[in-house]
């Protein structure tokens, strides 16, 4: 493959590192007993294969009840489609803690600042804790 220029499709690697720029938040969930809804939120993103190219799928939901509050689907990684589908998800209600990764679509001021206005407990999956 080398010798003819051929290389694999698939997203490169860390797609959900952090810029350094931005704010580490603390771990809140540690020994946390998720015991009712709108209690803890998360967020994450994956990647789907659609023919030759992948899409970015990304979800919130909720720890208790599992369900799916909002989604996106987007065919790159710029932090908007996040941030509509945390405002989607606001929308409905408001958790007391939002939990998610260090990815630079989290740790962005446009996708804290709705987290902040409304005072909701911001906890961060750390690199130790996920193995990143």
């Amino acid at each position: 493959m080398r010798l003819m220029g051929l290389q694999a499709i698939y997203p490169g690697t860390n797609l959900s590192r952090r810029r350094q720029e931005h704010k580490v938040y603390p771990y809140l969930l540690r020994n946390a007993v998720i015991d009712h809804t709108d209690f803890v939120w998360s967020t994450d993103i994956t990647y789907i294969r659609i023919g030759n190219c992948f899409m970015y799928l990304m979800a919130v939901i909720d720890w208790y009840s599992r369900y799916v509050l909002s989604w996106r689907l987007n065919n790159s990684l710029e932090p908007s489609f996040c941030v509509d589908g945390l405002l989607e998800a606001l929308d409905r209600s408001t958790p007391e803690i939002f939990n998610k990764d260090q990815g630079s679509q989290f740790t962005s001021d446009d996708f804290l600042l709705p987290l902040k206005e409304r005072g909701i407990n911001i906890s961060m999956d750390s690199k130790e804790r996920t193995g990143l």
